[in-house]
């Protein structure tokens, strides 16, 4: 599951873990461990993207919000 979601990130560089977890046919909940293992190792960076979209709505599923990258070790940061 480690390689596959490794796979994935590469190809697709940034996704949402809803999207993540889509792909993978998982629980967001259980991909969870599956990126902190990554980003232990350096190879995926949680991407800070604010407490909101910034339209005020709240209507967004916070895991739409939850964005990963593969980064190999690069610092990267993201700002909605």
């Amino acid at each position: 599951m480690l390689s596959e979601l490794r796979h994935y990130l590469q190809i697709h560089g940034r996704a949402p873990l809803n999207d993540i977890a889509l792909h993978l046919q998982m629980e967001p909940d259980a991909v969870r461990p599956l990126l902190e293992k990554w980003r232990r190792k350096g190879k995926v960076v949680k991407l800070d993207s604010g407490d909101d979209c910034g339209g005020g709505c709240n209507k967004c599923d916070p895991e739409a919000l939850e964005i990963y990258q593969w980064s190999d070790g690069q610092r990267v940061s993201f700002h909605a």
